[in-house]
């Protein structure tokens, strides 16, 4: 266990009446525990501050406060690193574009966390977004089955 946890994990976890939710926290919940390292991207803090925030597409949205103290735990633990980018990320971008059929529109998200998890050497994502399932090197883990 330990990888990149992806917005959709925090964002199941946020919303206490998605039916995912307690699958969601126990999740966390562990990888919060665990001694293992674990990440996110600035992207990814972005994107849950985006949607849970979102009254269109949020079932119960947050205010800017809530969704600041839900990260919080995260965003100030030891176990979880924020990845940024690095000088290699335009070139393992060119790679990973150059593997894909169409890479295009909101896919362009995903294509940004791999190339960070290739810039860290990370293997691991932790989500239930099947579009990561299209790109190579990498395993895809979704912690709510």
């Amino acid at each position: 266990m330990a990888g990149i946890i992806d917005a959709n994990i925090l964002l199941y976890a946020a919303n206490r009446d998605s039916e995912e939710n307690p699958a969601a926290v126990k999740f966390l919940d562990a990888a919060a525990t665990s001694p293992e390292q674990w990440f996110l991207t600035e992207g990814i803090v972005y994107e849950f501050l985006r949607v849970s925030t979102h009254h269109k597409v949020f079932p119960k949205p947050l205010d800017w406060k809530e969704a600041l103290d839900f990260l919080n735990p995260f965003l100030k633990s030891p176990n979880f690193l924020i990845l940024t980018a690095d000088e290699r990320h335009w070139s393992l971008l060119d790679e990973i574009l150059a593997s894909l059929t169409h890479p295009a529109g909101n896919l362009f998200f995903d294509i940004r966390t791999v190339a960070l998890m290739r810039e860290h050497g990370i293997r691991e994502i932790y989500t239930t977004d099947s579009d990561f399932l299209q790109f190579s090197n990498i395993k895809v883990i979704n912690p709510l089955r």
